[in-house]
């Protein structure tokens, strides 16, 4: 999930409770909930492709986890320790408590990072497979907005605080509202996505003037952290009715072109739980649509033939640049098309990840295109 997800939700949990257990509870919750992305920083010492090799690494991994979920209470401890020695007061910090908040606010990261389609390596170093849960959309407008406007109201006690959480309203509501749309969004979803948005900072806007936040407190955070659960659930159940519908169409695919089907899956479309991505791999190509949870026809598939012959020789020499290892083991989708068998001198191998593009596509590190020799003629 995007960054300002994990923020709320370091926030929420601490406002739920855990900022009772220490003090600097809540800037550790919302730290630790933060802390896994620190792999991006991988991006400074290489190319794109280095970031792509280590995002979702072992930093999302179990060990990883628990390591940095020890590791920053354990900082804030010390700097504790060390100011209450040189002040000569007592140290404020229960170290406990903060690194139970810290634990849990942790935990959260990879968590949400697995709901999506991106997918996360829990088992580093051990195994780098790949664990996917196609429930939600890497951006989620319904979370930011009830963890969002749960945080405003717990903690829009000052002027300031005030102005912050409007101006991160507005640049979330200029991006819903004139953002660009994503695939597979239709333009009924994309209304009623900007409706509920509308209708939803609306509430918490007359609940703060209300001062709804002072009778309910916690139980408030409890709900908003309640309601992710339960939207999980809901997209649980969609997913596994548009998994089966999304089955049922690629072995109808597969059976006309007589072709063996090798795996099948649904992946979340932004803000619209009720249309699916569907991504279907038989032993000659694979194929693209979108079905929905009810069964209605999908939509028509879009096909990429895998290459052979010539062209599967050039993509297995393109296959040893650096990138194309890097790329190909991140895709969960891979393809490779080559632009012309016909060549002189040389030619380019196109590699995508089907989930986000198509070869030859342009989506930062989701495609890639190889130069590779061509064969003497």
């Amino acid at each position: 999930m995007d960054g300002l997800t994990h923020s709320l939700v370091g926030l929420t949990s601490a406002k739920a409770g855990l900022e009772r257990w220490s003090p600097y509870a809540t800037v550790v919750c919302i730290l630790s909930a933060n802390a896994p992305d620190i792999d991006v920083i991988s991006g400074f010492f290489g190319d794109r492709w280095t970031l792509l090799h280590y995002h979702r690494g072992i930093t999302h991994s179990i060990i990883g986890t628990l390591a940095l979920g020890f590791l920053i209470p354990s900082i804030f401890f010390a700097a504790d320790r060390a100011i209450a020695k040189w002040r000569k007061h007592p140290p404020q910090i229960r170290y406990r408590g903060l690194l139970m908040a810290s634990l849990i606010a942790a935990a959260t990261h990879p968590l949400m990072d697995w709901t999506n389609n991106y997918g996360v390596r829990p088992l580093l170093p051990w195994s780098g497979r790949w664990f996917y849960g196609d429930l939600v959309f890497i951006i989620d407008p319904y979370i930011w907005l009830v963890l969002g406007g749960t945080a405003f109201l717990l903690t829009s006690n000052r002027r300031l605080k005030i102005v912050g959480w409007s101006v991160l309203g507005v640049a979330a509501t200029l991006l819903i509202l004139v953002g660009p749309a994503q695939r597979g969004l239709t333009s009924t979803a994309i209304f009623v996505v900007r409706v509920i948005w509308i209708l939803g900072l609306l509430a918490f806007i007359l609940a703060r003037s209300f001062n709804l936040q002072r009778r309910l407190r916690k139980s408030i955070a409890f709900a908003a952290l309640g309601f992710v659960v339960c939207y999980w659930g809901a997209l649980a159940i969609m997913h596994h009715a548009a998994y089966a519908n999304a089955f049922t169409r690629a072995e109808q695919l597969a059976a006309k072109n007589g072709e063996h089907l090798v795996r099948v899956a649904a992946m979340p479309t932004a803000a619209n739980p009720l249309r699916w991505q569907s991504v279907a791999e038989t032993d000659r190509a694979i194929y693209r649509f979108f079905v929905g949870v009810a069964a209605q026809p999908s939509t028509s598939p879009e096909r990429y033939e895998k290459p052979s012959g010539l062209s599967e020789q050039l993509v297995s020499a393109a296959s040893l640049d650096h990138r194309a290892q890097v790329l190909l083991g991140f895709a969960r989708f891979p393809l490779a098309r080559v632009e012309s068998e016909n060549c002189f001198g040389q030619t380019l191998v196109q590699f995508a990840d089907l989930r986000y593009t198509e070869p030859g596509g342009s989506r930062g590190n989701f495609s890639l295109n190889v130069p590779v020799e061509c064969p003497a003629r």
